[in-house]
């Protein structure tokens, strides 16, 4: 009898062809939150993924929360297919743990119909050798504990508890793409959203010195090592935002200025990305949280970008994107009192409904390209890693 974790899929069930691609990669993720313990094994299979361990039990199960991909997983044993070791192993579980409980309900799922003996006759079996050997009683619908047993080709397995995943996809399956992080609420919730469907991110900070305290780049960098809960090794880039800012303030109509910041950031983000091989860019934007982010701003910003743009949060309010951040324990690193370039320099009547036409006239009375050239040229490349939290 091995100490065993059964992962299951969840959505993964529904890829057909490429299937086991992702149920690879859904490993190799595991393998990789897993080895600073030299005694785990991983064994991905077509409709669960197998993992066999000795010791540190709760260090396990508190990594295997976070990594995306994973359903659900149960704490159990690896058990031999003849009955009456079947018999005897689960028999001996139970009673071991028998006096924390008051009722109990056998579960068993069949799977190997070549296995002589059928669910109703195992269930009925079990019961009655816990019943004379235990105080507990049965109770098909509300019982405090749960006996659940599957009978597979190779082997069988019994487990009691079942713990909730994290869902979606494998970190990895969708690709990278260049996250702009702010350091407020919204943006390191939005990267999570994202790692959670597969996507790898690489963030990039927009930091405007002198105008913003240096303590917005320790803020930044804690809240990437908290998302190293979910994504093992995050690339920050950190680019110097300050002399586009003056440019557009020196150039251009104040109520213009967020519209404008906002379209040399997607131009920045957007050069970063080919640069880095990411698929698309990403924000934390939601529609009407800001001037910037009402519709009619929202495709005067896209125009500069042919890449694909992802928002997340574009349908979230802030209380569900508060109440995610707090769950994700970021939340209280995101209202550190450090401004960002874009709050500092918010405008007192910034524009909801800019024209794209005056947008573009501002920007031609200064030479924002060789600014832009110069940001990327000179930008500062830090490697968060879970190791380091």
């Amino acid at each position: 009898m091995k100490n065993v974790i059964i992962i299951r899929y969840g959505e993964l069930s529904t890829k057909g062809k490429n299937k086991k691609d992702f149920i690879r990669l859904l490993a190799k993720n595991i393998a990789s939150s897993l080895k600073e313990f030299d005694d785990v094994t991983i064994k991905p299979s077509f409709d669960h993924t197998y993992i066999y361990y000795q010791n540190h039990l709760n260090e396990i199960i508190d990594i295997l929360k976070d990594i995306s991909g994973i359903h659900s997983f149960s704490l159990g044993y690896e058990l031999e297919l003849d009955y009456d070791e079947i018999k005897n192993d689960i028999t001996k579980k139970v009673l071991e743990i028998s006096h924390n409980y008051h009722t109990f309900k056998i579960f068993v799922k069949r799977a190997n119909k070549t296995f002589p003996y059928n669910s109703d006759y195992i269930t009925r079996e079990l019961a009655s050798i816990i019943l004379k050997n235990s105080n507990l009683k049965v109770d098909v619908h509300h019982p405090s504990l749960e006996v659940k047993i599957e009978i597979r080709m190779e082997n069988s397995y019994l487990y009691f508890q079942t713990i909730n995943g994290a869902g979606g996809y494998p970190l990895g399956v969708g690709g990278k793409v260049i996250m702009m992080l702010s350091g407020g609420i919204d943006s390191p919730v939005a990267s999570y959203l994202l790692m959670k469907r597969g996507v790898n991110i690489e963030a990039v900070h927009f930091a405007s010195p002198p105008y913003t305290n240096s303590g917005v780049i320790l803020k930044i960098k804690d809240l990437l090592s908290v998302l190293t809960r979910y994504q093992t090794r995050i690339k920050l880039h950190v680019v110097r935002f300050t002399e586009i800012q003056d440019a557009i303030y020196s150039c251009a109509d104040e109520s213009y200025a967020i519209t404008l910041m906002r379209r040399m950031m997607y131009r920045l983000a957007s050069k970063l990305a080919k640069k880095t091989h990411s698929l698309a860019i990403a924000s934390g934007e939601s529609i009407g949280q800001v001037a910037s982010q009402t519709l009619d701003s929202l495709g005067v910003i896209n125009e500069v970008t042919n890449l694909p743009i992802i928002r997340p949060l574009i349908t979230y309010d802030k209380e569900e994107i508060i109440k995610i951040s707090k769950r994700i324990k970021t939340y209280d690193i995101s209202i550190r009192p450090y401004e960002d370039c874009c709050t500092i320099f918010t405008p007192k009547n910034p524009k909801t409904k800019p024209s794209l036409e005056k947008a573009k006239y501002y920007e031609s009375l200064f030479n924002f390209e060789e600014l832009i050239d110069k940001a990327i040229s000179e930008e500062e490349i830090i490697y968060l890693n879970r190791e380091e939290i």
